[in-house]
């Protein structure tokens, strides 16, 4: 089918860019919001502290892609930065799972590895992962800070968490498109206020 000349064509991939450009332009208003979670897990590597890193699916993804960035690099060599993704460990996530329910595969996790001072950043496209909510409430008991990555006005999870960038959008696919961005974010400007950039 032509279009009518001078009329927009509507395609399902063009389509789709246009919701995706959408959404990633809704987070110039949350500049300060991604500042400040930039600044949460700056201050914690400064002091000797680390970042923890959970999420289910696609956030587990994310929370991998996320951490091999800061101990590998993102553009520039610098030094190594201490990031622990929480996905990867498939005997403690299964035998947790077995012994505990799936619930506790990543508070359990951070019950061991995590410190007073440590940063999680806990990703839940929903906010409503009961794991994920779990191991931000046992961050918060152990005195470690939370950073929450989500979307779908936030759930559960952005009222757990210190920071939470919400991304404006109720289409998983969009959100996890804008989470990998704002990983790149985090890890660039960790970077550049540890002066590594």
């Amino acid at each position: 089918m032509r279009a009518i000349a001078g009329e927009p064509v509507s395609h399902p991939i063009t389509d789709y860019i246009d919701q995706h450009q959408s959404a990633v332009a809704s987070l110039r208003d949350h500049a300060q919001q991604i500042q400040d979670g930039i600044d949460l897990c700056a201050d914690a590597i400064a002091r000797g502290n680390k970042l923890l890193l959970c999420g289910n699916g696609g956030s587990a993804g994310d929370a991998q892609h996320i951490a091999a960035e800061l101990v590998g690099r993102l553009v520039n060599d610098r030094k190594a930065l201490p990031a622990i993704s929480l996905t990867t460990d498939t005997s403690a996530l299964t035998a947790i799972a077995n012994d505990y329910g799936y619930e506790a595969v990543f508070a359990r996790q951070v019950e061991a590895l995590g410190s007073e001072g440590d940063v999680l950043v806990a990703i839940s496209t929903s906010g409503h992962s009961a794991n994920v909510n779990l191991a931000c409430r046992r961050a918060t008991e152990l005195g470690c800070k939370t950073l929450a990555l989500t979307g779908k006005g936030g759930g559960e999870l952005a009222s757990l968490a210190d920071v939470a960038l919400v991304v404006p959008s109720a289409v998983t696919a969009h959100i996890q498109e804008c989470h990998i961005l704002l990983g790149h974010l985090l890890c660039s400007g960790i970077e550049s206020r540890l002066g590594l950039d």
